[in-house]
């Protein structure tokens, strides 16, 4: 087994190692946070196979067009000049396509799939430090036209083998007992799991210190070295790493990263923000998306986590906190006395989400180097495909023969 330097411990990363030092490498990761910072720290904690359907969708580019010039909407493009994000923009508008939808969704079902047995593995293994649980996710409507589409939705579902339950706004109000409920109806769907994801972070990074994974956190890559194909050395501000594999994981940064080796990846941020209300007295049972304004609501223990929106407007953007308002506008309107007051700006978070242009990830090595694995463009489902993208990128570096076919995760499509 050899040493393996993992770029990046988001929950991509940090799975990655997961699965490496579990396998028997020697893992050192690097990363330019703290770990206490980036998307996967703060974002809905989803563990959701029943989102099979990928981002680049027949009727999204409609929809998107209708949102994208409104900053309080929950799509939008911040209109600018800029050529990665127009490449990006018609590469994802010729993947809207219904054909290249149906083409892709069994391979997100299948990625989906294991990653969700393997999050409860990895559960079963670490201890259920991240409150874990797999009560299933709610998919709420408001609207005859979102009622139509979600039930397509879930005569779908049924072709993968996921069971749903479509639901009237009564009964929905009974598996919410403490909260009123305002809403035409729900699908529940049984297989979706929600967790934490900042103890899901700390849990990991906790096992791996404790198993001998080298970290060097806060710590920002300047670049690599090459020879022939290979990369000898990732360099950084802090000196150089050496290894005989290495991962780049670095989520919304791994385009600017692969430029220093002279690979281009269709890559874009996706903002998204979200609140976190502790201790509240009266909170939901079961997690949600509040599907007519793509919020999501997690309750946590006592806690409740608010979140959405898809705001492309460049890494280091501004908050727009018109965004956020929209976010707890949208929840009280389906929690009316949900008891909750919107937050000081600097209770508010937000992270960026690597967003691909067909909605799937990028998985595998690149043809120009022997020793480089690519693991990013994960989107929204960072937290729902992390546990199998660790084991897919342990499996292609230990020369195992893979859990699935990742043909349609190609780094070079």
């Amino acid at each position: 087994m050899g040493r393996v330097i993992v770029v990046g411990a988001g929950i991509i990363g940090l799975c990655s190692a997961y699965y490496l030092k579990k396998a028997g490498h020697d893992v050192v990761v690097i990363d330019q946070g703290d770990l206490k910072k980036g998307t996967s720290f703060g974002n809905a904690g989803y563990v959701s196979p029943s989102h099979f359907i990928p981002l680049a969708s027949p009727g999204i580019v409609a929809k998107g067009l209708q949102w994208m010039m409104s900053s309080s909407s929950p799509f939008y493009i911040k209109p600018r000049l800029d050529m990665d994000l127009i490449k990006w923009g018609l590469t994802f508008w010729k993947r809207s396509g219904k054909s290249t939808m149906e083409k892709n969704v069994p391979h997100l079902n299948n990625i989906l799939q294991l990653s969700r047995r393997l999050t409860a593995e990895m559960r079963d293994d670490l201890g259920n430090h991240f409150q874990m649980k797999e009560v299933g996710c709610l998919m709420l409507y408001k609207s005859v036209t979102t009622e139509k589409h979600e039930i397509e939705l879930a005569q779908e579902a049924a072709a993968f083998n996921i069971e749903t339950r479509v639901l009237s706004a009564n009964e929905v109000q009974e598996m919410e007992p403490e909260v009123q409920v305002d809403v035409k109806g729900g699908v529940l769907y049984p297989i979706d799991a929600h967790l934490h994801p900042g103890d899901l972070m700390k849990t990991i990074h906790e096992h791996l210190l404790a198993n001998g994974v080298e970290f060097h956190l806060n710590t920002s890559i300047t670049g690599f070295e090459k020879q022939g194909r290979k990369v000898t050395k990732v360099l950084t501000e802090k000196g150089d790493f050496v290894g005989d594999e290495v991962v780049l994981a670095t989520g919304s940064w791994i385009s600017s990263h692969l430029k220093h080796l002279g690979i281009h990846l269709l890559l874009q941020a996706g903002k998204g923000y979200s609140m976190t209300f502790e201790n509240i007295s009266k909170n939901l049972h079961y997690p949600s998306i509040l599907v007519d304004h793509r919020v999501a609501m997690t309750p946590m223990g006592g806690d409740l986590r608010m979140g959405g929106t898809m705001e492309i407007s460049g890494i280091g953007s501004k908050m727009l906190i018109k965004r956020v308002v929209s976010i707890y506008k949208a929840a009280k309107s389906y929690f009316p006395d949900l008891p909750v007051e919107f937050p000081s700006e600097d209770k508010i978070w937000y992270g960026l989400r690597p967003l691909s242009p067909d909605g799937l990830p990028y998985l595998g090595r690149h043809s120009n180097y022997d020793n480089l694995v690519i693991a990013g463009g994960h989107a929204m489902l960072g937290i729902s495909l992390a546990a199998g993208s660790g084991k897919l990128v342990e499996e292609i570096i230990s020369g195992e023969k893979l859990s699935m076919d990742i043909s349609a995760f190609d780094v070079e499509r």
